[in-house]
């Protein structure tokens, strides 16, 4: 009865250690910034590549994002969205009204209020097609000083402000997708 009781146990562990172990989703960019006590990924030390391209050259622009980025925005990290999107963050100490002011301006339309606690204000910058995206392409800008919070925590220690006010997501749209 014990021999059978050990063996069971033996296998069951077994089992529960060939698993896989989860990964995130969605995972952050080659280009994201680590911070400076975390393990460098590819095991080598010097500057961080993909392929033949340094990674401080994958920090997106407005050519690559498709809109205009706040003068003021600090480029925080991207994600991968899948189908040829991603998210990239930016984060401001701007107003979230004043954020929403500048896009509506700046993409010629007033967007969305999809929450008003914490304030979140969504414009679409492309057309949504089910079947070649998964998330609508555009910008959204949060409040994170909602309800009395200090801001979004900066994850790039030591680079910029400690937290920001306003964070500024920026969907973009599959590659060859620009018309509304």
């Amino acid at each position: 009865m014990l021999a059978a009781l050990l063996a069971w146990s033996a296998s069951a562990g077994a089992t529960q250690q060939r698993q896989p172990v989860p990964r995130p989703f969605p995972t952050p960019s080659p280009g994201a910034a680590r911070p400076a006590d975390a393990p460098d990924p590819s095991g080598q030390a010097g500057t961080p590549t993909l392929g033949a391209v340094e990674v401080s050259t994958l920090v997106p622009d407005e050519t690559t994002l498709g809109v205009m980025i706040y003068p003021s925005a600090q480029y925080i990290t991207s994600y991968d969205a899948d189908r040829g999107q991603r998210f990239h963050l930016f984060g401001t100490n701007s107003s979230f009204e004043e954020m929403v002011r500048y896009y509506s301006v700046v993409l010629d339309e007033r967007g969305n209020r999809v929450f008003d606690a914490p304030a979140t204000h969504l414009f679409e910058t492309v057309r949504f097609r089910e079947e070649q995206m998964t998330y609508r392409p555009g910008v959204t800008i949060k409040d994170y000083t909602w309800n009395g919070s200090e801001g979004y925590l900066n994850p790039i220690p030591g680079d910029g402000p400690q937290r920001f006010k306003t964070l500024i997501q920026i969907v973009t749209a599959p590659p060859g997708e620009t018309e509304r």
